[in-house]
């Protein structure tokens, strides 16, 4: 077993930094060191926050995901959070450390029962009664595009409106009140990125960034009281009639739970997709060759889609507590002792993916962690793919030729990340 691994004080400032994930490939170095020399390193930043260990190698990734019993999620928080964000949100929320008590936040015997709840939902066989819904999305984001060129930045154009309306429309959110749920997603998600935060601040101190994210959740729970409300009033086929009705153990899910459950839903489900969707466009324009290649052959379809999630990985870690003293990557773990995942590391683990900064279209096989795996893999997976595969089905039979028309830029967040901007160029098919 080997003594304690301690991250280079560089690596270690750079993986809390938000603006390292905007810079990406400075960041994909540090991992790589990392996967090299210590697979399991311990970060420490002063008093910054609290200590712990970075999983970097796939393997023991992909092991934490699946055992669940000894990293858990619940007993501290499974975003990282620097230690005076952490106070805050325990003070607002009577000593939890989660201020969003949603899926991820929970571990079993809990945990399965309330994923139970909308799981058959999103399995392929009920989702293919939305395929003509979804490609009527798909069809007017693309008229949009169209109508907008020959120049045109993605982002906001297309992969930001596009999975949100296909979310809004399964939880029965009035298409009036999308724009809001984008904006409260990016607050929430947004960090120190003075464009998505919507402040236009950069380097926020930490107490602003909390208050920021404490009352995008508080707009999200007052509205979706309103929405369960009106669900159990007047139930409807869709998703957040489910919650808004759903018993677990004889009794509805408490405002708090419920609350978590709709925000987990209409967040993760579009900015993690929007991210994807827009790692694949930018791919496709730095490769004419690839972007042809898919033009004559759709089935290479399900390829770029899968490869886009991996080469994006939009959800960038998690985090776990130890349940008991237990070994990872060969290193001496405590009981207590938390742990970062960074999936963004083990997606480009050069030991399961062969040149993994390439963009292969034709990787196989690809079995990536950017969904997570075991109990708490993603429980939109089936959505994602499907909305991914739809939108650029309509495009390749509209879009000819297509080029960057600029530099992308990539969002400042160590948890959720992607580009912010896309600008392109392109020609459209005769």
């Amino acid at each position: 077993m080997n003594a304690e691994p301690k991250a280079p004080a560089d690596i270690a400032a750079a993986i809390i930094n938000p603006v390292s994930y905007a810079e990406w490939d400075g960041l994909l170095d540090k991992f790589d060191v990392l996967r090299r020399e210590m697979p399991v390193a311990r970060i420490e930043n002063g008093d910054l926050h609290d200590p712990f260990w970075l999983v970097t190698s796939y393997d023991d990734v992909m092991r934490m995901s699946k055992d669940n019993a000894t990293f858990l999620n619940n007993p501290r928080g499974v975003v990282f959070g620097v230690r005076q964000g952490e106070e805050l949100i325990k003070a607002i929320t009577d000593g939890s450390p989660h201020l969003v008590n949603s899926l991820v936040a929970l571990d079993a015997p809990i945990h399965p029962k309330y994923r139970r709840l909308t799981q058959e939902w999103f399995m392929p066989k009920n989702l293919r009664q939305l395929e003509g819904e979804i490609g009527a999305l798909a069809k007017t984001t693309v008229d949009r595009l169209v109508d907008a060129g020959p120049e045109a930045d993605f982002v906001p154009l297309v992969s930001a409106p596009y999975p949100l309306h296909v979310v809004m429309q399964i939880l029965g959110v009035p298409e009036e009140d999308e724009q809001r749920m984008l904006f409260l997603t990016q607050q929430m998600f947004g960090g120190q990125d003075e464009d998505l935060n919507k402040t236009g601040m950069a380097n926020m101190t930490t107490e602003q960034i909390t208050k920021l994210v404490v009352g995008a959740v508080a707009d999200f729970e007052a509205y979706f009281a309103r929405l369960a409300e009106e669900k159990r009033a007047n139930p409807t086929a869709d998703v957040a009639s489910i919650i808004a009705n759903a018993k677990v153990d004889g009794e509805y899910l408490n405002d708090r739970d419920m609350a978590g459950y709709y925000i987990i839903v209409a967040s993760a489900g579009h900015d993690t997709t929007s991210a994807s969707t827009a790692g694949a466009m930018m791919a496709l324009a730095q490769d004419p060759e690839q972007f042809a290649r898919l033009k004559a052959d759709r089935s290479l379809l399900p390829g770029i889609v899968e490869e886009a999630i991996r080469w994006t990985t939009p959800v960038q870690h998690f985090m776990r507590t130890a349940a008991e003293d237990v070994e990872v990557g060969n290193v001496a773990v405590k009981k207590g002792d938390w742990l970062m995942m960074s999936y963004i590391s083990a997606n480009h683990d050069e030991r399961i993916f062969d040149n993994p900064r390439k963009f292969d279209a034709a990787r196989s096989p690809n079995r990536h962690l950017a969904f997570g795996a075991g109990a708490h893999q993603c429980l939109g997976l089936h959505l994602a793919r499907l909305e991914m595969r739809m939108l650029f089905n309509e495009l390749l039979d509209r879009i000819e030729t297509i080029e960057l028309a600029g530099e992308p830029k990539r969002a400042k967040s160590s948890f959720v990340g992607g580009l912010k901007t896309l600008p392109i160029r392109y020609t459209l098919s005769k």
